[in-house]
């Protein structure tokens, strides 16, 4: 590990989480049937929209660059501030959680955050960029976890939810074999579990039928068996709610369902809202399932002032779902582009959370 050994990293990575064990957090998220729970009590309680229940979703949103960083030299100054001429990993962090409060006032339960985060160019092929909280061999980043640390800590002041997933498919490769994806998966159960939160939800990884992913255990014919790994790990008696999402207009598998204990599909590509509703369908239709959430954790369609929309179909179908909003990489515009601008700054994503608030009546 740069700049620190292993034994030092694990002693001060145990001193944190007993630490924040001992304070305990204030917000613990679970599952009764087909609907989310915070503190015991459903979320968004009693509240109906339009004839449909909310009560039990978690509207979302993608943010998954909150702790974004860029180990490659000669990709990292493509990031930089206009302000500033230079990158920087934790004024980004700090920003992001100077934002949250804003976002929970209009509802916002839960967002997803990947320890290898997404493509910072909104959509990409080639990916030179390194970006990944995980060490070739599955170990973790100090630097990266801190970060991740205080994200987790704000959104348990909050009452938030987040979905924190583990692998990308932009950035697997940067882990040397199974074995490794393996051990990343159990040291980021643990870190989770360790450091006494109980708000978080765990997704695996982003997208797992995308075909760019290196290692065949990413993949979904064999993804549930990390799926089942990460549900055997458990501290003091609990473990972590754990799933792994699809691309856009797919439908978790068999082996996928029987295995996870909440639904993660996207939305992306989806142009006609039937179609969302379609999915949810198809998804309670698939061997294996049983009364459990589902959730849309990325969605790149908006039309938030029509009164059809994939945001209010999923919610029709009794599905939660989550804003997506690539933008460019100009600190003024969407929220997947580093340098992001995490405020609500633009007249999309003052739409959305203006929907998302008359939705959940925040």
């Amino acid at each position: 590990m740069e700049g620190m050994n292993r034994r030092t990293f694990l002693s001060l990575s145990a001193g944190v989480a007993l630490a924040s064990a001992a304070a305990g957090g204030k917000t613990e998220i679970s599952i009764r049937g087909d609907g989310f729970l915070i503190n015991g009590l459903p979320t968004y309680a009693g509240r109906r929209y339009k004839g449909n229940k909310i009560e039990g979703l978690l509207m979302n949103a993608r943010l998954i660059q909150g702790i974004f960083d860029d180990l490659n030299p000669d990709t990292r100054a493509r990031w930089r501030y206009p302000d500033t001429g230079v990158w920087d990993p934790e004024r980004n962090t700090r920003e992001f959680v100077a934002a949250m409060p804003e976002w929970r006032r209009h509802g916002l339960l839960s967002f997803t955050i990947n320890l290898q985060g997404g493509s910072p160019e909104g959509y990409s092929k080639a990916q030179p960029w390194h970006n990944s909280a995980i060490n070739e061999d599955g170990s973790l980043r100090p630097d990266y976890m801190s970060r991740l640390e205080k994200i987790l800590d704000r959104s348990d002041s909050l009452g938030m939810a987040p979905i924190v997933g583990v692998f990308y498919f932009g950035q697997d490769q940067r882990v040397r074999d199974e074995a490794a994806v393996r051990r990343a998966v159990e040291n980021a159960v643990r870190w989770l579990l360790g450091s006494g939160h109980r708000n978080v939800l765990l997704e695996v990884n982003n997208e797992c039928d995308v075909a760019a992913y290196d290692h065949e255990i990413l993949r979904p014919g064999r993804v549930h068996e990390l799926i089942e790994l990460a549900k055997r790990v458990t501290a003091g008696g609990r473990r972590l709610l754990v799933g792994t999402s699809f691309k856009g207009g797919s439908v978790p598998n068999a082996a996928v369902v029987r295995a996870s204990d909440f639904l993660l599909m996207h939305g992306n590509g989806v142009s006609d809202p039937t179609r969302i509703t379609r999915m949810v369908e198809e998804a309670r239709n698939v061997p294996g399932y049983r009364p459990m959430p589902i959730l849309f954790n990325e969605d790149d369609h908006f039309d938030f002032d029509k009164p059809e929309n994939n945001m209010l179909a999923a919610v029709g179908a009794y599905a939660s779902w989550g804003y997506f909003d690539p933008g460019k990489n100009n600190y003024a515009d969407g929220y997947q582009c580093p340098p992001a601008n995490w405020g609500i700054n633009t007249e999309r994503k003052k739409a959305f959370f203006a929907l998302l608030k008359e939705v959940t009546g925040a």
